[in-house]
């Protein structure tokens, strides 16, 4: 294999896949040397890898293909770094990175240009912070987390205490704990807990342009989509995905393995296992039910205004008789 490629776009020397049932047809028509593909599918001119999951068996050899970049040990002569800090010798710390005191930065990470470690924070082996990343004090990061450019860890949560008019700031002390495998995407703003902590769970990941707000309990495995909002002190479980442009509300509990469709509004808990779509979120085929009775409304309306007309005409007939 030379290299790799869509199944639509693959020729001589191409690895491929094909994990999608709609895409089978191109099997017969692919320029592709090998195909990975689900237990069970055949071809009469193609070599085929089988594997129970094709896309993660293809996501392995992108890896083979493209390797991960490993970052050089050693701090640029421009980084600023507190005395109190301890960064391990096999770390990389970028050009204009800042460093504040009493931080630690583990084994195999990387810290690369302009981002910004605020006091007391750790941040834990085989990390990869992308160039701009502002990490606010006392912040806590496990072992082989992805923060991508742009993104806000602790920052403080919006809390504010309306006396005589006046919007007074509710000071945010508490923290951000984000456990080891999470990937945050770019853009991302992660605040601070009021008083306690905010809590993104092992194996998250988050992609770009998510709020995630103060005092907020993510359980494992989580996957929150693009522009994703979730409100103060709501507890996620585990597994639970919300997919792109999502709003909940606060001080809710979202069970473990909930999907949450598309642009939902979640203005309640949900119970775990339930797929909800719609604003209000709804169970799924409820919501989708009624969608399906609100795009028939102008139908509806000109019914009804008939058989009002067809009631009036026989009340005026029998007030005659």
């Amino acid at each position: 294999m030379t290299g790799l490629a869509g199944i639509q776009d693959a020729g001589p020397g191409d690895l491929t896949f094909v994990a999608n049932k709609k895409y089978l047809p191109y099997l017969k028509t692919t320029n592709a040397s090998a195909v990975i593909a689900a237990s069970g599918t055949t071809s009469d001119r193609l070599t085929l890898l089988l594997h129970p999951e094709p896309y993660f068996a293809f996501m392995q050899a992108v890896r083979i293909f493209y390797p991960a970049r490993r970052y050089a040990p050693g701090t640029h002569p421009t980084a600023v770094i507190a005395e109190s800090a301890r960064i391990d010798a096999t770390a990389h710390v970028g050009p204009n990175v800042v460093i504040e005191d009493h931080c630690t930065v583990g084994k195999n990470t990387a810290i690369l240009a302009n981002d910004f470690i605020g006091e007391s924070s750790e941040i834990g082996d085989d990390c990869l912070l992308y160039p701009n990343v502002t990490v606010r004090e006392k912040t806590l990061i496990g072992n082989r987390v992805i923060v991508h450019s742009g993104t806000v860890i602790g920052s403080d949560g919006f809390g504010y205490a309306t006396s005589g008019g006046v919007h007074h700031k509710i000071y945010q002390v508490g923290r951000v704990v984000i456990d080891d495998d999470v990937e945050i995407g770019a853009n991302v703003t992660i605040d601070r807990g009021t008083l306690g902590d905010t809590h993104i769970g092992e194996g998250s990941k988050i992609d770009n342009l998510v709020q995630i707000a103060h005092n907020v309990k993510m359980g494992k495995g989580c996957i929150l989509v693009s522009q994703v909002g979730v409100s103060g002190s709501t507890k996620l479980g585990d597994y639970v995905v919300a997919a792109g442009q999502v709003g909940i509300v606060g001080h809710i509990d979202i069970g473990d393995g909930v999907q949450i469709a598309a642009q939902s509004g979640v203005a309640r808990g949900i119970e775990a296992g339930t797929t909800v779509f719609g604003s209000p979120a709804r169970e799924k085929i409820r919501a989708m039910k009624i969608e399906a009775c609100v795009g028939k409304l102008p139908e509806y309306v000109k019914q009804l205004r008939e058989l009002e007309r067809k009631v009036s005409a026989i009340s005026d007939d029998d007030q005659k008789s």
